[in-house]
């Protein structure tokens, strides 16, 4: 048998300010994209006071996530959550994009209402040919 040898990945121990920026946009697009911000949101900040623990948890874990998932991309995402204002901007970053999302669909939902509302009232006008008091 020929067995697959194992390359260990170095272990990453700081991450560039731009770094941090791209993984919080990746990650707060991810949530904010799947209507989840509020909970991602609350999640976030009930959890604040732990991000340090869970930081090494990630590291506690990496042996085995390596098998499901990148490990440079997991151990930067591990790094990102150990500093405090990585996770405010995490939380300010979804929100601005949770409200850009719900902007544009709050305004498609409000466009469908008028447009049904008008359908409703020409029906009416129809079946019981009812005249127009704007037009009189």
């Amino acid at each position: 048998m020929n067995f697959k040898k194992h390359e260990y990945q170095e272990i990453i121990v700081e991450i560039s300010d731009a770094e941090a920026a791209e993984m919080i946009e990746k990650v707060a697009r991810f949530i904010a994209e799947r209507h989840l911000a509020s909970a991602g949101i609350m999640m976030v900040e009930s959890l604040r006071p732990l991000h340090s623990i869970g930081s090494q948890l990630l590291y506690f874990v990496l042996p085995f996530a390596e098998v499901l998932f990148d490990s440079k991309k997991y151990q930067r995402f591990a790094l990102m959550i150990q500093n405090e204002s990585n996770l405010k901007r995490l939380v300010q970053r979804m929100d601005e994009l949770d409200e850009e999302i719900n902007r544009e669909r709050r305004e498609a939902a409000r466009l469908r209402r008028k447009r049904r509302r008008a359908q409703r009232r020409e029906f009416w006008k129809k079946t019981f040919k009812i005249k127009d008091k704007k037009a009189e």
